[in-house]
């Protein structure tokens, strides 16, 4: 969720209820960016009905706060976000209909970490599968279904999983260029079940940084596809994927 000041803040949630087809209520916490706890709590009831030619949609939101000062101004812009979603939401149901516009809009980003590691330790946890599947996973409640690893040029990597009862994801790449211990090219697409919904280029360049320590510099360029609104979450993604890596390097 955006604040009016355009500052991000996670949200963590849990379905309560799911009643296909006729509704399905979402308890969840909007929390501080900045380390603190949680802004306010916010339960979502959604109804589905029969109406004429589709689907009725109501949503029903109710909220308990804890910081009322941070939470006043996104809780006032809460229904024009609503107002947002589901047009978006209409527009992906038409789009998985045939009746969408195709549509591509591009991003980039550019993130560094510096790893008290050698550099051979910081390209084996990219380039082995076993340390590879130390780091490279899923947020939390993410479960894994399915791991390949082939690492040459030519070769593929697919990781599958998802959230119980929810969406699944798909990475799929192929390597296209390798320099042992200084850099890795490879093209991978995402997919949301079986929604294709982005394809990326990504560099990763390993650098000496002293003594026993190596800096990680990832450069990716990315095409989000047919209405995918990315919203920067790629670029925290393979921040906290970055993270975990190095975290991985100290166990």
């Amino acid at each position: 969720m955006r604040s009016p000041e355009g500052l991000d803040h996670w949200t963590k949630g849990t379905f309560t209820e799911v009643l296909a087809p006729e509704r399905l209520t979402i308890d969840h916490h909007i929390i501080d960016p900045c380390g603190g706890g949680p802004l306010f709590s916010a339960v979502t009831r959604v109804k589905f009905s029969a109406a004429d030619g589709g689907t009725r949609m109501e949503v029903e939101q109710t909220y308990a706060v804890f910081d009322a000062a941070q939470a006043e101004q996104m809780l006032k812009g809460a229904p024009e976000g609503w107002r947002q979603t589901l047009d978006k939401l209409e527009a992906e149901v038409a789009r998985i209909d045939g009746h969408g516009v195709r549509s591509a809009v591009h991003g980039a980003f550019h993130l560094e970490r510096t790893y008290d590691a050698t550099a051979d330790q910081v390209y084996r946890a990219l380039s082995d599968e076993a340390a590879k599947s130390r780091w490279f996973y899923g947020p939390e409640g993410w479960r894994l279904i399915e791991r390949a690893m082939d690492f040459r040029v030519g070769g593929r990597e697919r990781v599958r999983g998802g959230f119980q009862g929810g969406v699944t994801t798909t990475f799929d790449a192929i390597y296209h260029d390798i320099v042992p211990r200084e850099r890795i090219v490879y093209t991978y697409e995402m997919r949301l079940d079986d929604r294709k919904i982005s394809v990326s280029l990504a560099t990763l360049q390993i650098k000496p940084a002293g003594e026993r320590r190596t800096k990680l510099l990832v450069d990716e360029q990315g095409a989000f596809l047919d209405g995918y609104d990315d919203a920067g979450s790629r670029e925290r993604g393979t921040g906290d994927l970055l993270d975990k890596l190095g975290a991985s390097l100290k166990s």
